[in-house]
């Protein structure tokens, strides 16, 4: 049986999360190896959005990417996850305000658009979990996950702090983070990090959903 190993692990919560309905937005680096972690481990409702084509620079750590040169992602993606339900859409702020969630019991965040993520904050902390910054670092050992407010080491993360302040957003959501320090100044990045963040982002879903 295709899923019969999970089921071994997880026993009576495989069901929990077989069927839990979830949303992925942005299927690169994080959000493939995400999806792929999903769909491998037997979840059947997953919705995907993404506004991308594959550029020959995706192909050091996005799945499926080189197999797939000019193709747009989520529909590429399909062909290999047929199950999953496809958006072939740009997320930015007034499109996560527009967007019905209600549907959803957990929204995965692999954006990296600054103010669509705070909005998502401000809208789904209750079933959000939300990637930082994967790039610029070499050591997938530092990654950590934890509480909005407790996430250090990332200029990013630190950014979105400050501007859910402003805002005053006091509520605490899962964030996955690295407290690796950039390596370099340009937006250079490393599979061995990029995919164990979808990965992680992964295992904390079937985990908020088992717990739930």
């Amino acid at each position: 049986m295709k899923h019969h190993r999970i089921k071994l692990l997880f026993q009576d919560d495989f069901s929990k999360f077989k069927n839990a309905k979830i949303i992925l937005l942005g299927v690169g680096g994080v959000g493939s190896f995400c999806l792929d972690c999903l769909f491998r481990s037997g979840l059947e409702n997953i919705t995907i959005v993404d506004f991308d084509t594959y550029d020959i620079t995706n192909q050091n750590r996005q799945m499926w990417s080189e197999l797939h040169e000019g193709e747009i992602k989520v529909e590429a993606l399909q062909k290999h996850y047929p199950t999953v339900q496809i958006i072939n859409q740009r997320i930015d702020e007034q499109w996560v305000w527009d967007f019905d969630f209600e549907t959803y019991d957990l929204v995965l965040d692999a954006i990296d658009d600054t103010k669509a993520k705070l909005a998502l904050a401000q809208k789904c902390h209750k079933k959000l979990i939300s990637s930082f910054g994967s790039a610029k670092r070499v050591d997938p050992t530092q990654i950590k996950v934890d509480d909005i407010w407790k996430s250090y080491g990332d200029r990013f993360g630190a950014k979105i702090r400050y501007e859910l302040k402003k805002r005053g957003f006091k509520k605490k959501y899962k964030v996955i983070f690295s407290s690796e320090e950039a390596q370099v100044k340009e937006k250079g990045s490393f599979m061995a990090v990029t995919a164990s963040f979808g990965l992680t982002m992964c295992a904390e879903a079937i985990k908020k959903i088992v717990v739930s």
